[in-house]
This record gives structure tokens, C-alpha cells and sequence, in this order.
């Protein structure tokens, strides 16, 4: 199968303006239907006429695995309508997206870690917000890195472009540890750190319902729309555009999951997008068991799949609710994020008249939580029709274990007994001085003890003295 031309999305945000130019264009290429990609990107599932490229300037067509470049995918569609980071607001994605001019050759996420709806970990670089306002952790898979680590430090909000950049900068070092990289980066730039003073902590949700009109507030509505196929007719979208400009609807977010949310639908127009929804006959009450899935794109044979698997589940009345599923392969290079996954093995080579049915892996995730980022093998070398049975008995266990205590080994996500924990806070601006983690930006090694830092040391922040420090006794549940 041919890579398809994607049209990069600049965090999975774009304008109903800038939509209706790209259905314009897709029109005028041939083709009656867009589709979305797990990168939050747009992409046109047919081969086109590359020689009519240039009559379209605003738009940049690209094959990521031949152009070596990549979407940013970030989680501002979940603002407002999903648990969320207090300083984090659309405005504020918006303004950080933009700081990225340069074309990205690595996978970027910016994300919200109170969220459900779009991954943390499935980028090569993964910013993540913490506490403090426009400070974020920085999770690092670089190519060829088999695990994800964490950053030392907290990355500023307005300096993410830059180590970004760095990183990409120094891969022809083949940096093979995150304090090499570090380092580098360090040499390379000047940043506005923090130090690390806590663990990242990702809460549990069950995978949101995205789909129907939704109230935001008292006034507003938010609609989720998703096609079963991810072949979204042009004349739809165009006449969506068009609503959502006479509505004065700035933006629409494209969801990782070939989906897409329109927020801002003001009340009195509830009634209108209704009957413009019947009028283009689109269904808006998918059952949760189809739509919490992740799929190769323009892949025929996983749709199949897919849809044997679903039906399987809705005969046998199965609810999958906070489950999510993803169908892949043996040579995929694409990061598992659903909390099942169903992988394809490669088919032997064939000898004689011998015919081979497929057979796959089954499995999930630690926790059935993608981002604990283990995954363990619950079955292999298995026949397709052994794999409902095996689905329905994973969803059980994964509902026989929900509520348990939860622990993960590197994100330390649940603590099962309060602790109590020494640190040292500025009075000044209320950075933490953790022993724990020491402070990278001034080479201050972990587990170096408050006491024993020089006079000299400053606060990493606001450059307060060591003196204005105060000890404190931080409490953790």
C-alpha cells in the first residue's frame, strides 16, 4: 500500500476557513472525501495529481517516511469539555503552537496530562504540563531509544521551539542517554528551567464518549462527529465551514481517534446544526463499542477486522466502557496508545500449495492504562476467530481490577500511603528544592542534601539566595 499524502495540522487546530481551502483543493485534485490520521493530520486517501500541487500555496503536502517530517499533536481539543490543567486554556495552546516555524522531523506532543482523549507518550518529544504555570515535563523516545525518559527539567513555555530544535539538532550525536542529551542541549541554548520538584502524575480516567451534542456551560455546545469508514465527504465538510463561520466558530479540532469536535455552538443555533446534521443524513449516536478504536489508515483488511470484532461484542452484549483497542502489525513503527492492542503477526514464507491464515498477539496494557507505557503479552499466535472470546475475557478482567490501587514504577502515579517528605522553598517565588531530584540546572546532583549545597547556590528560578529557603514538610497521598 502507498504512504498517502497527509497535509500537516499544527496541533490538531485549524480555522473552518482554513478546512473549507483544503476541501476545496481536494475537490479540484479529484477526490470526494478527506480523511484524519492518529497525528491529528489530514489525509487524502486516494492518489492524487502531484503536478497541481503548486496552485495550492497554503498547503503543504507531505509523506512523513519519505519527507521526514511530522504533526505536532496536541490535546487542545479536550479544553473545555474534559478535565484540564487550571492555566492551561485554548488561548494558551494557541499561543504555543505557534512558536513552532521551523518544519518538525520529530513526532511532537503537547499535552495535558489530566486528559483522556489524545495520548501523552507517542511522540518522539512529549511535553507535558505540570503544576506550574507554563512549565511543562519533557518526555524524551528519541529514534532507536527503546524506552521513553523523563527530561531533568522543566521546560518553560516559550522556550519549547528552541529545545525542540536543539534536540533535533544533536541527534547526528546519537545521544544515547537523557543526561547526554541534557547536556547538549544545555551547550547549545539558553533556557529558563525549573527544577523538577515532583514526579509526574497522570490520574486515571476511562476513555471518554466524544461523540453528539454536548452542553459547555449554559450557553454553549460542543458536537463530535465520527465516521465509521474515516471518509469524510467533501460538500459535508464544506457546508459545515460555512455554518461555523455564520456561527463566528474560530476553530476545529481534529482528534487522534479520525474524529472531529466543533466547540462554541451557540444555543440559539442548537436547532439549526440539528437539521443540518438530518438534512446530510449523519449519524450522531455510534455505540462506544466502534468508536474507542485505532486503526491503520486506509487499511481495508483492519476495517474488516475491526468490524467482525464489534459485532462480535454487540451480539454478545459487552460493554468495553474506558476500554480502548488498537489494531497493528509486526513492522509498525507507530507507539501503541489504546489499552488493548491486536498485532498482526508477519506470515511465514509459504512453500509448496500451502495456503496460512493470519495469526496474532494480544496485548494490553499495564493497568489497561496506555500511559503507564508497558504493555504485557496476554496471548500469542492466535487464530481471528479465537480473538473475540479472548477480547470479552480481557474486558472482564480489565472491570474485575478497576478501582484497584495503581502503580507504576516509573511515573510513580499512585502513592498507596501518605508519606511525609523534607523540602526547602523559596520564599521568594515558591520553587521547590527537592533532594530527591537535586537541581540539573546548577549540576546539582540527586540525593544531595540542602544542607550540603554551597552558599553560593541560588534559587533556580528567581536567583534568591541559598538564605531564602525556607524548610517545609510536603505531604504526599
Amino acid at each position: 500500500m502507498k504512504e498517502p499524502y497527509r497535509l500537516l495540522i499544527n496541533g490538531g487546530v485549524l480555522s473552518p476557513g482554513e478546512l473549507k481551502y483544503i476541501c476545496e483543493a481536494a475537490e479540484f485534485l479529484g477526490l470526494d472525501a478527506i480523511s484524519f490520521g492518529s497525528r491529528q493530520d489530514i489525509i487524502f486517501p486516494e492518489e492524487i495529481d502531484e503536478t497541481k500541487f503548486s496552485q495550492f500555496d497554503k498547503i503543504q503536502f507531505v509523506k512523513p517516511k519519505r519527507d521526514g517530517i511530522e504533526n505536532i499533536a496536541s490535546s487542545y481539543v479536550s479544553t473545555e469539555i474534559l478535565p484540564s490543567t487550571s492555566w492551561l486554556t485554548s488561548d494558551r495552546y494557541l499561543y504555543i503552537l505557534e512558536q513552532f516555524k521551523h518544519k518538525t522531523r520529530l513526532r511532537i506532543n503537547v499535552t495535558d496530562p489530566k486528559q483522556r482523549l489524545v495520548p501523552l507518550f507517542t511522540g518522539n518529544v512529549n511535553f507535558i504540563a505540570s503544576e506550574h504555570e507554563d512549565y511543562w515535563y519533557l518526555y524524551l523516545r528519541l529514534p532507536d531509544w527503546e524506552k521513553t525518559k523523563m527530561y531533568p527539567a522543566l521546560i518553560y513555555s516559550w522556550d519549547m521551539d528552541k529545545v525542540e530544535l536543539a534536540i533535533e539538532n544533536i541527534l547526528i550525536e546519537e545521544p544515547e542517554t537523557i543526561e547526554m542529551v541534557f547536556d547538549l542541549v544545555s551547550d547549545a541554548i539558553d533556557t529558563n528551567n525549573r527544577t523538577v520538584d515532583k514526579p509526574l502524575e497522570v490520574p486515571f480516567y476511562p476513555f471518554p464518549y466524544y461523540e453528539g451534542m454536548n452542553r459547555i456551560g449554559t450557553d454553549r455546545y460542543w458536537l463530535g462527529l465520527y465516521w465509521r469508514n474515516n471518509r469524510y465527504d467533501i460538500p459535508f465538510l464544506k457546508a459545515m465551514c460555512e455554518l461555523c463561520s455564520e456561527n463566528k466558530i474560530g476553530k476545529i479540532s481534529i482528534t487522534p481517534w479520525k474524529s472531529f469536535i466543533v466547540k462554541g455552538i451557540p444555543l440559539h443555533s442548537k436547532l439549526k446544526w440539528e437539521k443540518f446534521l438530518g438534512k446530510f443524513g449523519i449519524n450522531v449516536r455510534h455505540s462506544m463499542l466502534e468508536m474507542n478504536w485505532h486503526l491503520p489508515v486506509n487499511d481495508p483488511e483492519a476495517l474488516n477486522l475491526k468490524k467482525y470484532l464489534v459485532t462480535n461484542f454487540d451480539q454478545n452484549d459487552i460493554s468495553t466502557y474506558g476500554l480502548t483497542f488498537g489494531i497493528t502489525s509486526h513492522d509498525s513503527d507507530t507507539y501503541n496508545f489504546t489499552s488493548i492492542v491486536i498485532e498482526k503477526n508477519k506470515k511465514p514464507e509459504i512453500k509448496g500449495g500451502f495456503k496460512i491464515r493470519d495469526t496474532y498477539n494480544l496485548l494490553y496494557a499495564k493497568n489497561f492504562d496506555p500511559n503507564t507505557r508497558k504493555y504485557i503479552m496476554h496471548v500469542q499466535d492466535i487464530d481471528m476467530v479465537e480473538l473475540p472470546g479472548l477480547l470479552m475475557e480481557l474486558s472482564q478482567l480489565y472491570f474485575d481490577q478497576l478501582g484497584t490501587e495503581r502503580e507504576d514504577e516509573d511515573m510513580q502515579t499512585t502513592v498507596k500511603t501518605p508519606t511525609e517528605e523534607d523540602v526547602y522553598q523559596c520564599s521568594d517565588c515558591m520553587t521547590v528544592y527537592n533532594q530527591l531530584y537535586g537541581d540539573i540546572t546548577q549540576n546539582i546532583l540527586p540525593n544531595t542534601t540542602f544542607e550540603s549545597l554551597p552558599d553560593t547556590y541560588e534559587c533556580s528560578l528567581c536567583e534568591a539566595p541559598k538564605s531564602s529557603f525556607e524548610k517545609k514538610t510536603l505531604v504526599k497521598l
